[in-house]
């Protein structure tokens, strides 16, 4: 994660360069603040450390031009300083900085605090994925909203059932996959709609170019992957949205992917989402009933990690419960 350092006193930033850097974070620095400006206006930086006497600008109107031009997911920014008093934290406070930080600082106490700063950057930064990416899917699809809500919610439940038997299955990885699921198909939105809207069965061209919504979508959260590497999210996103298709035999696309290397979260959400597709109306095809489209997944249980499949037989109860709550005009009938 990059952090930017505005202060102009070189030995100052030299420490605290020396102990970020130690700490894996890249940093760069500024002296000035409108320079400062400027530089998180790129877009680069996550997280500000800012001294409080800066030239041309005071750290707390550094914050205030932060708050009032960053368009570009949340920056946390952190003013030090060594003033103690009340009313200089609670100016600071006031101007929109998220931390304050009395010099001289602990190491170790700095490092905790920033490691608070990434939480903050990552929930923002979930948050503002999974909305703006999940309404984008929703623009294509007036049903798009109910799959999405059957979809995670069958993954958290499969996920809860396996966790017992993955060390890999931690709360972390539950909640996370819970997040994530529903951007599976976020390809889609790259997908003409004369394919994606057919109303009949595709060709086997327009099949090929159905299938290519697993690189769009993975090549779009990837790309916030790269600028977010620690966080795991946005790992698991990619993952899902290009796994989701493949099957547990090496049958599925896009790659033939095969077994353990298939992602779990993929895995998870391929007999999810396969179960939802038989379970509801397609324009090709109406929905069919619970045990209809149990003994089909049975009939093509190779596609499935056999983790997965017996997690699956053992919350039909909850798929149904489920499937009842989120239903739409199309949902089938147990």
């Amino acid at each position: 994660m990059r952090i930017l350092v505005v202060d102009n006193d070189d030995a100052a930033f030299e420490a605290l360069r020396s102990l970020l850097w130690e700490a894996g974070y890249d940093v760069e620095r500024t002296g000035d603040g409108r320079d400062a400006i400027e530089m998180v206006d790129t877009g680069r930086f996550h997280i500000v450390l800012a001294e409080w006497h800066l030239s041309s600008l005071e750290g707390p109107d550094l914050c205030r031009a932060i708050r009032s031009r960053v368009r570009r997911g949340y920056v946390f920014t952190m003013l030090l300083s060594r003033r103690s008093d009340r009313e200089a934290v609670v100016d600071a406070l006031a101007a929109g900085a998220d931390d304050y930080v009395c010099k001289p600082y602990h190491a170790q106490e700095l490092l905790l605090r920033l490691q608070k700063a990434k939480r903050v950057v990552a929930m923002g930064s979930q948050h503002a994925a999974v909305l703006a990416m999940a309404k984008l899917a929703e623009s294509r699809d007036p049903e798009t909203g109910q799959h999405l809500e059957r979809i995670r919610a069958y993954s958290w439940i499969l996920a809860r059932v396996m966790a017992n038997d993955f060390e890999e299955i931690t709360e972390e990885f539950i909640d996370t996959l819970y997040q994530t699921s529903i951007l599976h198909d976020i390809g889609k939105v790259g997908i003409p709609d004369f394919i994606l809207l057919k109303p009949d069965r595709l060709t086997e061209r327009e099949r090929e170019i159905m299938q290519t919504h697993t690189l769009i979508g993975a090549g779009t959260l990837s790309a916030t992957a790269r600028d977010f590497p620690e966080i795991g999210f946005f790992r698991m996103a990619t993952d899902v949205a290009l796994t989701h298709h493949e099957n547990f035999d090496g049958s599925g696309y896009p790659a033939g992917l095969a077994g353990q290397a298939i992602p779990l979260s993929g895995r998870i959400v391929a007999l999810a989402d396969v179960y939802d597709a038989l379970t509801t109306r397609r324009p090709y095809k109406s929905a069919y009933d619970h045990e209809l489209s149990k003994s089909i997944i049975l009939g093509r249980q190779q596609h499935f990690d056999p983790s997965v499949l017996r997690a699956f037989l053992g919350a039909e109860a909850q798929f149904l419960g489920i499937r009842d709550t989120f239903s739409d005009h199309a949902a089938a009938t147990a």
